[in-house]
């Protein structure tokens, strides 16, 4: 289990992410979080992803694979983050 688990949602909340980000091929580089019903979606460099290439995935297998992920606890509905690299900090704005 994750420590000091802050988000609002619990930790096997189903979110979907691209199978790039599932399969550890690429990292998190946009992260959405819907107003409309809560959802969070998690996307690689390359853009938003097809359906046909999304996973669904555990909130908290999410954090596991990229704990900084776990700054955006507090990301409200209706908005997204982003960032250029791994390195750079989480830049946030309303969709």
């Amino acid at each position: 289990m994750v420590e000091n688990w802050k988000f609002q949602e619990p930790a096997n909340l189903a979110v979907f992410a691209s199978k790039e980000i599932a399969f550890h091929v690429d990292w998190i580089c946009y992260v959405c979080h819907h107003a409309t019903d809560g959802a969070w979606e998690f996307h690689p460099q390359r853009g938003i992803s097809q359906p046909s290439e999304i996973a669904v995935v555990a909130l908290k297998t999410i954090i596991e694979m990229d704990p900084s992920v776990a700054e955006l606890w507090d990301l409200p509905l209706g908005w997204c983050a982003w960032r250029t690299d791994k390195l750079t900090p989480w830049q946030r704005m309303k969709m």
